[in-house]
């Protein structure tokens, strides 16, 4: 029947090893960690009967959490059950919190009480709170009896002796915050007495859904002390001042003093004199006696509640009949069954003496303007200003216009705030034109708008009337001011910053009204720009007006400012601001000013006082920019072969303006024993429109010069299967533009580069031509041979292609004709076409005969050698090569006279016994070579036509030029194609 019981914890850091905590019959069973905590009984056994036992723990620990196991030692001689059972403990921290402020307090019967409690908690596991007040009576031998509490579940539960006061309402506990519970007693009771406090619980539920106190705070306590109703009261007066003078404010409180003034209820009457002035009834009805109903009306007697306790009347300002002897009378009454009050005891104050003295006007009157003189429609401010205000005031303004003149009424301003208008004054007032106010209770101001200097010149006068009661006392002050006619002592200042401005700079002009900065930064005021072209007289034109209304209106006279004039006005400065500027804007300008005044009608502007200033005049003169343009001055020299492509740079180092376009052109300066002129080769502009040199106009030659734009600072010249005629210097000359506002464009700047000479190699195996130069001169009309001869061994299967140039006195060169290897000629478009006869004596010995030359025909003569050899057995295996001969200088002199000449001369006769013979055998050898080839011809069908097509090609390649360049590229086709040809028909 009675067991006996061992505790033991598995803790989690060691669920391995068993600890023992204490037994019921062996004191040394418990470990050392566990014997002290057992001896002092913080740990101990509780046995219910005798096979049930309660282990407690009175102060958990962090330790304690584990594996409990209770076990009893089996007294049987066999084990015949279970002997243990284990179970599980959570130790968490007791975060939970409850504080209130300790107070001690005193309070009536009958008076309301709120306390608040601050619960709050931080545990990490779900748990509930529940919060109670509790009172500790006096003598209730510290036994707390329960108020009001909120259980864990939300619900308020009263104590046994609360139940009635919680049902009707007298007791409650809110929550009125996240951790605040406050605690409201309408109306305390002498039960109420002694300390309070609260006590807080957390609760948690255990898996058995059994809910567990697991900690428990309590507050501070307040000490709370309750007096019993007394149902006697007294009555008290009092003043702040007892003697004041007339016009100041009186004020009386009657006070009651008395417990539970809240729920009682009072009638207060007061006297004057003994006889009643006002009366306040328990419902808060006013009533008054004789005249203190009007004054009570007009704000100037008060009677007020202030509370339960406190009662005041008050007069705003004291007259002299209400000095005397005041006092207050207090009845109670109670309320009845019935709802009716009856008066349960009444109670008078003492009397007190009030004096109410006369006052003496000392008031001082200050009068300024805020200036003396003032230019026409500028403002005028005056002020008037009282050292005291202690009554009741009312202004006065006065305007007297000259010397014995009545004055005028301007407006006026009553005490109760009136406002009245002069009969002279109502149309200005009517357009805002006159202003008069009150700042504070001692300052007065009259403000006059659009001052006319025919009006409102003169003298003003400040009238004030000080008034108390039925007293009134008068103060006046006077000033005089003065208004200047409009645009006296004003003048227009027009300046530049700069005077010469650069093409496409901006150009800024300023216009100032100096003289007066009052009067030109308040008054209405438009200024007009006026410009005279340079070199013009027809007089001074309207550029642009900004007008007084802040409209800008544009001129007609003058159309390109619109589009690139900004201007602007700021009061009475104006900036004129002209962007890019161009020759146009050259010339003479000026600006006038006119100044206004606003009329009565405030909406528009009146033109009888403007006045018009008329400013200095300023010469804007536009130059030239320097151009910054630069470029690679450098000289170079450049070696070619045959058909091999050339580079030339043109290098831009700087230039002016990162918005101008630039025109590149190319010019190429032959090497010629004159003095030959640089020819044009290819031109762009700055709208990049491609235009060719005369001499390079040609589709052959189009397609071989090319001008490259290969960044901002590079351009190139491409010259595509360069020869023999590409031999000489080339330079480039580049414009620099820029695009005006006027819609042009200007040339800034031209610069011309260093040169690049271009040095032709022969080749070692080409045909030499003799190249000496030499001089012929001839008369008029008489026959010249010109020679061309091979001076190298040449092989015996080559051809040979002869065109003779003629570079005139102007550098012109011309093609003269062509005589091609198959006995074909072609002639050039010349005048000198008919005359010329082309010879081969020999091969490699070659004449040109010119017929009857002319004066014209002077110039130099040159021929070209074109060798066409044969590599293998066709004409397509043709290797091509040229040369050049020196200059042959003609010069031609004008016919004698023809009386003896034709008699006594011999060389008529040396001719026909000479030259003759040697042209008769060459005319026979051209004609053999040219029966030759066309017996070859005939053979075959398809060579004829070809040769036909090529003769019509060729003319059109040795068509006249005016450069000595040649067209390599077409001969070389036209001679392969031959050779080839040949080739196939011998074959």
């Amino acid at each position: 029947m009675e067991q006996n019981f061992e505790w033991s914890i598995h803790r989690p850091s060691d669920p391995n090893r068993k600890l023992q905590i204490i037994s019921t019959d062996d004191a040394s069973f418990p470990y050392a960690v566990y014997s002290q905590r057992v001896g002092s009984r913080e740990i101990y056994i509780e046995r219910i009967q005798g096979d049930s036992v309660l282990l407690h723990i009175t102060e958990l620990k962090d330790m304690d959490t584990g594996e409990y196991e209770c076990y009893t030692p089996s007294t049987d001689t066999g084990y015949l059950g279970n002997y243990g059972a284990k179970t599980n403990l959570f130790v968490i921290p007791d975060l939970l919190a409850a504080t209130m402020r300790p107070q001690a307090l005193t309070q009536d019967q009958g008076d309301s009480l709120e306390l608040i409690c601050e619960v709050s908690t931080a545990t990490v596991q779900h748990t509930h709170l529940s919060v109670g007040w509790y009172l500790l009576p006096e003598g209730g031998n510290g036994q707390a009896q329960r108020i009001l509490s909120l259980s864990r579940d939300f619900v308020l539960l009263p104590g046994s002796s609360y139940n009635q006061r919680f049902s009707s309402g007298d007791i409650r506990l809110d929550k009125i915050g996240s951790r605040e519970y406050k605690l409201s007693i309408v109306s305390v009771q002498p039960s109420d007495q002694g300390e309070v406090y609260c006590e807080a619980v957390e609760w948690i539920q255990d898996p058995d859904e059994t809910w567990k106190d697991i900690a428990r705070k309590q507050t501070d306590k307040t000490s709370l002390t309750i007096r019993s109703l007394d149902q006697n009261f007294d009555v008290d007066i009092s003043v702040a001042k007892r003697s004041l003078l007339e016009g100041e404010a009186l004020q009386i409180n009657c006070s009651v003093k008395a417990q539970n003034t809240q729920n009682r209820w009072f009638r207060v009457v007061w006297r004057h004199h003994g006889m009643v002035m006002a009366s306040l009834d328990h419902y808060g009805t006013l009533s008054f006696r004789n005249d203190n109903e009007e004054r009570y009306t007009v704000g100037n007697l008060l009677v007020k509640k202030q509370s339960n306790d406190k009662y005041i009347l008050r007069i705003n300002k004291a007259e002299l009949k209400d000095k005397g002897t005041y006092s207050c009378f207090v009845s109670e009454a109670g309320q009845t069954p019935t709802g009716s009050f009856a008066i349960a005891q009444q109670k008078s104050s003492s009397a007190i003496d009030i004096d109410v003295k006369p006052r003496e006007s000392h008031l001082q009157l200050f009068v300024w303007v805020n200036k003396k003189q003032i230019m026409e429609g500028e403002t005028l401010v005056f002020s008037c200003n009282v050292s005291i205000a202690a009554n009741s005031l009312s202004v006065t303004w006065w305007h007297i216009q000259r010397d014995r003149d009545p004055p005028l009424l301007i407006a006026s301003l009553e005490q109760n705030g009136r406002l009245k208008i002069g009969a002279s004054y109502l149309e200005r007032s009517a357009h805002g034109e006159l202003r008069l106010e009150k700042r504070d209770p001692s300052t007065f101001t009259l403000t006059i708008y659009n001052t006319l200097a025919t009006k409102d010149t003169g003298l003003y006068r400040c009238e004030v009337t000080e008034w108390s009661g039925s007293r009134s006392w008068k103060h006046t002050q006077e000033i005089s001011t003065r208004v200047e006619p409009l645009g006296q002592n004003l003048k227009a200042i027009l300046s530049s910053r700069v005077p010469n401005v650069k093409l496409q700079e901006d150009l800024v002009l300023f216009c100032k009204v100096a003289g007066n900065d009052d009067i030109t930064n308040n008054v209405p005021i438009s200024i007009t720009w006026l410009f005279q072209p340079h070199l013009k007289l027809s007089g001074y034109q309207q550029v642009v007006k900004a007008t007084a209304r802040g409209t800008i209106e544009w001129g007609l006279a003058f159309m390109q400012f619109e589009k690139k004039t900004k201007i602007t006005k700021v009061s009475s400065l104006s900036q004129l601001l002209i962007h890019s500027v161009t020759w146009q804007e050259r010339g003479m300008y000026k600006c006038e000013v006119e100044i206004w005044r606003n009329s009565q009608d405030a909406r528009n502007l009146s033109a009888i006082a403007a006045s018009v200033l008329s400013s200095n005049l300023v010469e804007i003169k536009v130059t030239q920019p320097e151009s910054n343009l630069r470029l690679n001055m450098d000289v170079k020299s450049l070696e070619i072969t045959r058909n091999e492509d050339v580079r030339i740079d043109c290098r831009i180092r700087s230039w002016t303006n990162e918005n101008s376009q630039l025109g590149v052109a190319w010019y190429f300066l032959p090497f010629s024993p004159t003095n030959s002129v640089p020819l044009l080769i290819i031109r762009t502009n700055y709208t990049n429109i491609l235009e060719y040199g005369e001499a390079f106009s040609s589709l052959h030659q189009k397609s071989r010069f090319h001008n490259k734009r290969v960044s901002n600072h590079l351009y190139q010249l491409l010259i595509l299967s360069g020869g023999y005629d590409a031999h000489g210097e080339y330079y480039c000359v580049v414009d620099e533009w820029i695009w005006l506002t006027d819609g042009g464009w200007y040339k800034l700047g031209t610069m011309e580069s260093g040169k690049t000479t271009v040095y032709f190699k022969f080749s070692e195996n080409k045909p030499l031509v003799g190249r000496t130069n030499y001089s012929i001169t001839v008369t008029e009309n008489e026959d010249v041979t010109l020679n061309c001869t091979l001076q190298r061994p040449f092989q015996p299967t080559s051809h040979f292609s002869i065109s003779w140039f003629r570079v005139s006195e102007q550098s012109n060169t011309e093609t003269l004709v062509h005589m091609k290897g198959n006995g074909i000629i072609d002639y050039g478009n010349g005048t000198m076409a008919r005359r010329l006869h082309p010879h081969c004596l020999s091969v490699g010995d070659f004449l040109l005969i010119l017929q009857n030359v002319e004066k014209d025909d002077a110039g130099l003569f040159y021929c070209r050698v074109e060798e066409f050899k044969a590599v293998d057995c066709s004409a397509a295996g043709a290797k091509h090569e040229w040369g050049e001969s020196g200059f042959s200088k003609l010069v031609v002199l004008p016919s004698v006279s023809t009386s003896s000449t034709q008699i006594c001369s011999s060389p008529p006769l040396f001719r026909f016994l000479v030259f003759y013979p040697l042209v008769l055998f060459g005319i026979l050898v051209a004609a053999f070579l040219v029966w030759h080839f066309k017996k070859k011809c005939a053979q075959k069908n398809k060579l004829n036509q070809w040769e036909e097509k090529t003769s019509v090609e060729a003319a059109e390649m040795v068509a006249p030029s005016h450069s000595k360049l040649s067209s390599e590229s077409h001969n070389d086709i036209a001679e392969e194609e031959t050779n080839r040809l040949k080739g196939n028909e011998e074959d």
